[in-house]
């Protein structure tokens, strides 16, 4: 299993990183995610078997997300 924190820009408010949450946690091989909205960051972790970064940042960008 690998760790990634994402920054994420546009999270305004509680539903804004709930949205991020299931997003994220929808895509095959993530195992878990925490989402911390004062920091903009979501930390990810994913089995890199499945999933990628890029792939994770994508789906994100994809939502209307800012990513780094």
């Amino acid at each position: 299993m690998e760790t990634l924190t994402l920054n994420i820009s546009g999270m305004t408010c509680m539903g804004c990183s709930s949205s991020v949450e299931r997003k994220l946690a929808a895509q095959p091989g993530v195992t878990h995610v925490k989402v911390d909205l004062g920091a903009g960051q979501a930390e990810v972790g994913y089995d890199p078997q499945q999933t990628t970064p890029d792939t994770l940042k994508q789906v994100l960008r994809a939502a209307g997300w800012g990513v780094a």
